[in-house]
């Protein structure tokens, strides 16, 4: 089952080419505002599917086209982002110790949205796609043995970065957690219907180009361990986002006019625009280019607009 917000965060299921707005149904579920009311349907979603697949059945829905999707989880409790956490093809010679982020839930927005590039003095703007991992019940201590029991879906994510801001000691605030920095989407898969979450072609593409390709194959620690080490810090509740990495050999640098989308497979695709009032510039390589041209520098440096060197 694909489950989405549209319009004025209608909850939705999706029919083919068509959503069927289910949000009726769902009334009797408590919520503080419609905004929450995905995460308590994932809450109880064992009690709700029946009714929502009958609905589904009797329903033809309207064009997905002729609607506006919005983030499917707009206010998860948390965002936990797993740092460094791919073997990058192989050119890693062991995992790097386990380690994550907490990612401001505030960042979040959806297809369509714009992720914008602030008057800060950063390195460069980065998007890292990754995939996301929703939580389905409240987590606590799980062993990796248990762990996908917890897992209601997935969706698309895009770890948006502003790289070489900050004091060395607090880095990941003030690189991840920015308006704007947490792309998500179009929907959120059911986990039912992924065979192999540790299998999945992943792009993304700016401007038509594909910038990242790599499969979730390459995770140094898969997704079972990263909810086990995750849940042992603090306890994760119905739709928080887990998001599990990514390969870092192509990502590059994000302009202002960008059009970026993101494609997992199964996961559907999540299309987002980049603005920047500066109009910076940098080269289109990624870094392994940057690294394969012997260049300094983790990444190809600013060409132009303020904060060049």
């Amino acid at each position: 089952m694909k489950l989405l917000y549209f319009d004025d965060y209608r909850l939705g299921i999706l029919k083919g080419d068509a959503v069927v707005d289910v949000t009726d149904e769902l009334g009797d579920i408590p919520v503080v505002e419609q905004r929450t009311l995905m995460n308590g349907l994932i809450a109880r979603f064992d009690d709700y599917r029946g009714r929502l697949e009958t609905a589904v059945a009797r329903e033809d829905g309207q064009p997905l086209s002729s609607v506006s999707p919005r983030p499917p989880i707009p206010l998860p409790r948390n965002i936990d982002c797993m740092a460094v956490n791919y073997m990058e093809d192989g050119t890693r010679d062991e995992p790097a110790a386990i380690n994550g982020f907490h990612k401001s839930p505030s960042a979040i927005i959806g297809p369509g949205d714009t992720m914008v590039l602030g008057d800060i003095p950063a390195t460069v703007f980065e998007g890292e796609a990754e995939l996301a991992v929703i939580i389905g019940k409240r987590a606590s201590d799980v062993t990796e043995a248990e762990a996908m029991d917890y897992v209601f879906g997935y969706t698309n994510f895009i770890d948006g970065s502003a790289r070489g801001v900050g004091p060395a000691n607090n880095v990941f605030f003030q690189v991840k957690s920015r308006d704007t920095f947490a792309p998500i989407g179009p929907y959120i898969v059911t986990a039912d219907e992924i065979d192999d979450p540790q299998n999945l072609a992943v792009r993304l593409s700016v401007n038509g180009t594909v910038m990242q390709d790599f499969n979730t194959s390459d995770m140094a620690h898969q997704i079972a361990r990263c909810i086990e080490w995750t849940s042992s810090i603090h306890a994760l509740e119905p739709g928080d986002i887990l998001a599990t990495g990514t390969n870092h050999r192509g990502l590059n640098a994000f302009m202002d006019g960008d059009k970026v989308e993101l494609e997992i497979e199964g996961i559907g695709s999540l299309a987002i625009n980049v603005r920047d009032d500066l109009k910076r510039t940098w080269s289109r390589n990624t870094r392994l280019q940057h690294a394969e041209k012997g260049l300094e520098g983790a990444h190809t440096p600013q060409l132009s607009g303020k904060y060049a060197k």
